[in-house]
C-alpha cells in the first residue's frame, strides 16, 4: 500500500525521481571506502649514557614529537634502543626517567633526560639518532 501511493507519488511528480536517483548517487559516492597509502619511515633511537653511569636496560620511555604536535612513544630494548615507523618529518626526540640499582649499603637513582630537535626523518637516509643523556645521582641510604 505503502510503496503504491509512492510509486503513484513518483508518477505525478517526475522530479521526485530524480531527486530521488541523484540523492542515492550521492549516498553511495560518500559510502565508498578510501584507502590512503601514507608514506612511513624506521627510526632508530639509541640512548646514549655517560661513562660510569648506567648501562642500556630495557623499558626506558623515548618520544619523538613532530611539528603537528603527535607523540610517538616506545621504550627501549635491552641495548637501550627504541624503534619507530613515523611519516616523513621534522621531530624532536626526548627520553627522561629513573632507575635506582639496589647495593648492599644503598642504593643508587639515576635520574636521566636527553632532548634533541630538528630531527628530520627522511625516507631517503637510515634514520638512526643518538640521543645523548645527562645523568644525576642520588644515594638512597638503607
Amino acid at each position: 500500500m505503502i510503496t503504491d501511493k509512492l510509486q503513484m507519488s513518483m508518477h505525478h511528480h517526475p522530479n521526485m525521481s530524480r531527486f530521488l536517483f541523484f540523492y542515492s548517487f550521492i549516498l553511495l559516492f560518500f559510502s565508498c571506502t578510501y584507502d590512503e597509502d601514507v608514506l612511513t619511515c624506521p627510526v632508530t633511537v639509541r640512548l646514549v649514557y655517560p661513562e660510569n653511569s648506567i648501562s642500556p636496560y630495557s623499558g626506558a620511555r623515548v618520544e619523538l614529537k613532530d611539528a603537528r604536535a603527535s607523540v610517538f612513544v616506545d621504550s627501549t630494548d635491552a641495548q637501550g634502543t627504541a624503534h619507530f615507523i613515523v611519516p616523513p618529518g621534522i621531530y624532536e626526540v626526548s627520553s627522561a626517567g629513573q632507575k635506582r640499582v639496589y647495593g648492599e649499603r644503598y642504593d643508587t637513582l639515576f635520574i636521566y633526560n636527553g632532548v634533541r630537535s630538528q630531527q628530520v626523518v627522511d625516507p631517503d637516509s637510515d634514520n638512526v639518532i643518538a640521543l645523548e643523556l645527562k645523568v644525576s645521582t642520588k644515594r638512597l641510604f638503607h
